[in-house]
């Protein structure tokens, strides 16, 4: 009897959505520019990809790709590159490449776990930033958070000595989790802002109109900075 494929577990819903036209259009004219085709088990070449030896953040789940965008515009000598799984963010980010002439970023439409355990060479990263990932609030759903052991292990072979993982989210339980996991690899990992503390939002994250909005109904956010030890 043949066995079942064992099915991993999703830190994702897969939601494609529609394209609007001019996000239709971005992705036809812009990808070839900016996209990057994940290949299972090819190792990007960074340097290559971007046409420089610049450091490169990782954001992993960058919405509409605002604050990304943002970023890229005030951190010129970084290289971006960007994951989401998300149709719709992944044409806006486009189009927002293309009109501004943005070019230190690059683009993967794909699952953000594969990318890491396939794609990225060790201590590739300078920066990894996981901005308010889905919490799965509910109990039973905790186990598809993106942050779990496989995942701070992944962080402590992909950045390099001296590099930072950086985190916010709005649920403080989630927070709590981030924390814990994290600390409990002091081996790997620092606290920036000292054991069991969280950061002030740094000036390299943008606030967001989400989290201004947030702010207002005096919803808290949690910024988590852990730098990776020699």
């Amino acid at each position: 009897m043949e066995k079942k494929k064992h099915r991993p577990i999703r830190s994702y819903v897969l939601r494609t959505g529609r394209f609007t036209p001019g996000q239709q259009k971005a992705f036809e004219r812009w990808w070839p520019a900016f996209g990057v085709d994940f290949e299972p088990g090819k190792v990007l070449d960074l340097p290559d990809l971007f046409g420089n030896p610049n450091p490169v953040w990782l954001e992993i789940g960058f919405g509409n790709g605002e604050s990304l965008a943002r970023m890229a515009q005030d951190f010129p000598q970084r290289n971006f590159l960007g994951i989401e799984v998300h149709t719709p963010g992944v044409g806006h980010l486009l189009l927002k490449l293309g009109e501004e002439n943005i070019t230190n970023v690059r683009v993967m439409h794909h699952d953000a776990m594969e990318i890491l355990e396939q794609s990225l060479a060790d201590a590739s990263l300078d920066r990894v930033q996981l901005f308010f990932p889905d919490p799965w609030h509910k109990k039973k759903h905790h186990k598809r958070r993106i942050v779990r052991p496989a995942f701070v292990e992944l962080m402590g072979r992909l950045i390099a000595p001296g590099g930072v993982f950086h985190a916010a989210t709005d649920w403080q339980d989630y927070a709590e989790q981030i924390m814990g996991l994290f600390s409990q690899r002091s081996d790997l990992f620092e606290n920036l802002a000292g054991a069991e503390e969280y950061s002030p939002r740094p000036d390299t994250r943008p606030i967001t109109k989400f989290e201004q909005r947030g702010q207002r109904l005096g919803h808290g956010v949690w910024d988590l900075l852990f730098r990776r030890k020699a």
